[in-house]
């Protein structure tokens, strides 16, 4: 019985499909592959509005962190949620403040989203506009000007809140 492995036509026949198998492997395999372009970053407003943000530090320039302070005791446990439509709600937590500080207001970024303005103030001895310090999907760090008591003078304080 012959062999066939020495047979010219039939190695060159082998030879053609092996190589037209690999031809077709490494056409194939690279169209596997995901194609699509990446999401764009998502927007300040998409970051802002994708859930509630509550509370998780203060810092004071000079002083450091003033997260217990007295006068933010009924704050820190608040919840805020900003909506597509321009307006955030403050939802009281457990420490009521008095008077409350829940309720819905307006809100809005301005000067090319460098400023978070709002239409009420959420500590006291400070105002409705925030620098906006950063925002990604997991912060929010805004500052401001504060008055602190029993100094008159205000004092740069950063907030940070997380989802």
């Amino acid at each position: 019985m012959p062999i066939l492995y020495n047979n010219p036509t039939i190695m060159k026949k082998q030879l053609l499909s092996e190589i037209t198998g690999m031809a077709m492997i490494v056409c194939i395999l690279p169209s596997c592959g995901k194609d699509e372009t990446p999401p764009a970053p998502k927007t300040k407003t998409e970051l802002i509005t994708s859930s509630p943000w509550v509370f998780l530090s203060a810092n004071a320039s000079g002083i450091g962190d003033i997260s217990n302070n007295p006068l933010l005791t009924c704050f820190k446990d608040n919840t805020i949620t900003f909506a597509t439509n321009a307006t955030y709600t403050v939802t009281e937590g457990t420490v009521v403040c008095a008077p409350t500080t829940a309720g819905t207001f307006a809100w809005n970024f301005q000067n090319s989203e460098a400023e978070l303005v709002l239409a009420a103030p959420l500590f006291p001895g400070g105002a409705g506009t925030f620098n906006l310090v950063s925002l990604t999907e997991t912060n929010l760090v805004v500052s401001q000007n504060v008055t602190i008591p029993p100094s008159p003078t205000p004092i740069l304080v950063t907030f940070t809140f997380k989802h």
